[in-house]
């Protein structure tokens, strides 16, 4: 039997609190892409590793059905 996900909610500190998707069976997950003003390095991967980590346990452990959307940067940085 897999153990059931507990994640720490930032917005609420205090004990991890149980990972309840809003659809049965489904994960849907934004992310932000990197707002860059220099060169690239080794810290603008670390986001992308450690999600795609989180995403591939999601899947093929607790075996959601997960979405995963990555915006290519900040429209902000476009209109400059």
């Amino acid at each position: 039997m897999v153990t059931p996900i507990t994640v720490h909610n930032s917005l609420k500190p205090g004990a991890p609190v149980p990972f309840v998707p809003r659809e049965e069976g489904k994960v849907s997950w934004y992310a932000c892409g990197p707002t860059t003003y220099d060169l690239s390095h080794l810290g603008h991967a670390r986001n992308y590793v450690s999600t795609d980590i989180i995403r591939r346990i999601l899947m093929y452990h607790f075996g959601y059905q997960v979405k995963f959307v990555v915006s290519k940067g900040s429209k902000r940085e476009v209109l400059k």
